[in-house]
């Protein structure tokens, strides 16, 4: 009897020892096109990420989170809704977030008396029907919102100050686009401004401040960085802080030029290296001004329950697959840094390998903080990852990128790649190939982790690379709103096809630039 008693006293303890300390805020901070490998937590011994290598000591690190579209705006509305990008109605690079129809969870929270509040990049693209909306643009559930014209407003105010005569910065006013090479800071040069008034610097303060005033209530934040998206943004003071010919230099394989945009085949060693270390810089930048927010939290004693995300909306290729960009199904761009911080009495520098996808993320939130689920979300919680409980949480992971058609699934051992080929990649990064035509293309993450070779065609994986398109059409049946209108006739390419087309409305793709108004009245 007494064994027995012992034996229920450790599992109780080990049960108490692994329940969430109770969360009243939350912090979410995503970066823009921060690549995974291009994190210290994650392993890499060159740049310079303590903030974020900090929060992965106090929490949770997950190396297989997956954005379900590896492109700003789609991704960044799947997150805030936990709903597919088709589902949400954004699946293209300027198509506005329809308000109507999507629930936010800021706008949940606010019916749960929180308080919430957006720093930073928001890509809502409500400005292409500017003058169509009835009563001014929605803010999709955020009491406050500080963009880029709060923080140009902030800039003008500011007395100028002196820069260095001798130094040189980057203007993209000065430079061609289709010198590809200074458009993307080859040059490593910073911007014009001093750390103190730079924009990274200026919503993190904006955000610290609004906790510090909202410190009594519950409140909800999402501090969207702009970096390390090109051209790399960095301040004066994060100049030459990487050394180009030191850093690793990704090679790539054959099997990465039919699909590497002609925009990067040119380039140099020299000004891949630049490139590199501009965006290194850039990283480094913002890795300061997570720091600035998260010794706030401390400062104000907010730690022990205030819930912290780390996320980024997409990876990133600094030339690996021979590119630098995001838009494609390779590891690197849609495998991204995510870590938890759960209050200051919870699980500290663990990792955990389960398999998640970013539709996820709103839905674990709202459970950590016991908040009633939000009905429209798709995705489920892995809350039980976060106590400890559980190992896995999916066995698949579902993303989409209907700028080039293209869809993928994987259960992180094998990776399926679908293409409709219909047209050479989009918005500005053509092949010079033309339409492939549709394509599938098979990956062994575990054999070959850098996806040097498609074999799709090899008789062995026949059967397995059936049962990966049929469950990736089974993922767009189960999410996409349309999918009662899926036509029976057509056979499971055909099937594919349907469910690659986007349906968006908002800004013509084709368009370049795209007009400021769009649909301006006249």
């Amino acid at each position: 009897m007494r064994k027995i008693i012992v034996i229920i006293l450790f599992v109780v303890s080990t049960l108490m020892a692994r329940e969430l300390p109770k969360i009243k805020n939350v912090v979410v901070i995503i970066a823009d096109d921060h690549a995974l490998n291009v994190t210290g937590a994650y392993g890499n011994k060159y740049i310079k990420t303590p903030s974020i290598d900090k929060l992965a000591e106090e929490g949770i690190k997950f190396t297989n989170s997956y954005c379900n579209s590896p492109i700003c705006s789609a991704s960044r509305q799947s997150l805030l809704t936990g709903k597919y990008p088709h589902a949400t109605g954004v699946n293209l690079l300027f198509t506005p977030f329809p308000d109507e129809g999507n629930t936010t969870i800021a706008e949940h929270l606010q019916d749960h008396n929180y308080k919430t509040a957006l720093f930073g990049k928001t890509h809502f693209n409500n400005w292409v029907w500017y003058d169509l909306y009835k009563n001014g643009l929605p803010k999709h559930g955020f009491d406050t919102l500080v963009q880029n014209r709060e923080y140009n407003k902030y800039y003008n105010s500011l007395e100028k100050m002196e820069l260095p005569t001798d130094q040189k910065f980057y203007n993209s006013e000065q430079i061609d686009k289709e010198n590809i090479a200074e458009w993307m800071n080859c040059n490593a040069l910073p911007h014009p401004v001093y750390d103190k008034n730079s924009s990274g610097t200026f919503y993190a303060n904006e955000a610290i401040d609004f906790i510090r005033q909202n410190k009594e209530n519950p409140f909800f934040v999402w501090l969207a960085f702009h970096e390390p998206h090109h051209p790399y943004y960095f301040p004066i003071e994060y100049e030459d802080k990487y050394d180009p010919a030191e850093i690793p230099l990704p090679k790539g394989s054959l099997e990465d030029d039919r699909w590497i945009p002609e925009k990067f085949k040119n380039l140099t060693l020299d000004e891949k290296r630049g490139i590199i270390s501009a965006y290194y810089c850039s990283v480094e930048y913002m890795d300061k001004n997570i720091g600035l927010v998260t010794a706030a939290i401390d400062e104000m004693g907010l730690s022990g329950n205030t819930l912290i995300v780390y996320i980024s909306d997409n990876g990133y290729l600094l030339n690996d697959h021979k590119r630098f960009e995001k838009h494609t199904m390779w590891e690197e761009a849609i495998r991204q840094p995510m870590i938890i911080k759960a209050g200051d009495d919870f699980r500290h520098g663990e990792k955990s390998d389960a398999l998640i996808e970013y539709v996820d993320i709103v839905p674990t939130i709202l459970d950590m903080i016991d908040v009633t689920p939000l009905k429209e979300a798709q995705g489920s919680s892995f809350l039980e990852v976060i106590k400890g409980f559980s190992s896995s949480h999916k066995e698949y992971a579902f993303s989409t990128y209907l700028e080039d058609n293209l869809a993928m699934i994987t259960d992180s051992k094998w990776k399926y790649v679908f293409t409709t080929g219909s047209r050479d990649l989009g918005i500005g990064y053509k092949t010079g190939y033309g339409p492939s035509g549709i394509t599938h293309r098979l990956y062994d993450l575990i054999n070959d982790p850098k996806e040097t070779t498609d074999v799709s065609k090899k008789k062995e994986n026949q059967e397995l690379l059936m049962n990966l398109k049929n469950r990736l059409l089974k993922s767009f049946i189960e999410t996409h709103p349309d999918a009662n209108k899926l036509p029976n006739s057509l056979t499971l390419d055909g099937k594919l096809v349907w469910f690659c087309e986007p349906r968006d409305v908002g800004a013509d793709q084709s368009l370049d630039p795209i007009p400021v108004k769009v649909f301006k009245t006249k």
